[in-house]
């Protein structure tokens, strides 16, 4: 019975996993490079959430499409006044990296500067009560977070594959030059891959602070998180993202029956340098890196 617990409790933080985790892969895919500042967007969401609620009075769905809208158009900005200049300079992808992390610790301290280091409560009404799932119990707003996270990443994949602009994700990916040559333009299609990944980021911080509240240090293990669903997953393959996040999720909570929950960050690092040593092509790899 405790095992089934762990397993369900597991699969709700893998939704969460698995929304950062397609946010992060999406801009991976497209630019060939780790965007550390995703997890600054990530904590910025709930932030904006919060202002745009508690101090400004909004209601709680305007204040999370405003702090979703806002935390898309920081990303949209980094892109443009940052990684593109860098990368029309013939920046490699160490500098680009270099830059994402200097760009996380500005605003992550930015963040603790403005809002304070402590911690914030975020909270939209009343989700009492629980579920029983076979035995297992799980909150109606955890389920609701595991359901809505689940949900979007579905949605995102279905966009990414039945959609001309998923195509057009895809086809700059794999060669933005060719792409180019296709009619296709590279640039816009990165900026709103930028946009949208941000906002995924954005709605996944406001979901993990409505159920554990937030800090402005939250984002550094979210990105741990969506690096190791990302390279458990296969880091060209959409739907490996998300069998990555559950995995993670599973293993991390798993392991607590064991270890201790001090250990999570632990087993996400031993999980990420098995696979990096073992498997650096993911459990699924994308056809064109099969063999």
């Amino acid at each position: 019975m405790l095992l089934w617990q762990l397993f369900i409790n597991g699969l709700v933080a893998a939704g969460v996993y698995a929304l950062v985790a397609v946010g992060f892969g999406l801009i991976y895919r497209t630019t060939r490079f780790f965007n550390f500042a995703h997890g600054a967007v990530y904590t910025l969401g709930p932030y904006l959430a919060y202002m745009f609620s508690k101090v400004l009075g909004f209601s709680a769905v305007l204040s999370v499409l405003l702090a979703t809208v806002v935390c898309a158009a920081v990303g949209a900005l980094m892109e443009i006044s940052i990684y593109r200049p860098l990368r029309r300079a013939g920046a490699s992808e160490l500098t680009l990296l270099l830059a994402a992390v200097g760009i996380f610790t500005i605003c992550q301290n930015s963040i603790s500067a403005v809002f304070g280091d402590s911690t914030t409560a975020l909270r939209f009404g009343s989700f009492s009560g629980t579920i029983q799932l076979f035995g297992a119990r799980v909150t109606v707003l955890q389920a609701v977070i595991a359901g809505t996270a689940f949900c979007l990443c579905l949605a995102v994949t279905i966009l990414l594959w039945r959609t001309r602009f998923g195509n057009a994700i895809l086809a700059v990916g794999a060669d933005p030059y060719l792409a180019e040559c296709s009619g296709i333009d590279s640039g816009r299609v990165t900026l709103q891959v930028f946009a949208l990944g941000s906002a995924l980021a954005a709605v996944a911080g406001i979901l993990v602070a409505l159920d554990t509240d937030m800090t402005p240090l939250m984002g550094y293990g979210a990105m741990l998180n969506a690096v190791v669903a990302v390279i458990i997953g296969g880091t060209r393959n959409p739907l490996g993202w998300l069998f990555g996040a559950v995995f993670l999720g599973v293993a991390q909570h798993v392991g607590v029956w064991r270890v201790g929950s001090q250990w999570q960050d632990t087993i996400a690092f031993t999980l990420l340098l098995f696979f990096m040593i073992f498997r650096p092509k993911g459990i699924f790899p994308s056809p064109e890196t099969r063999g």
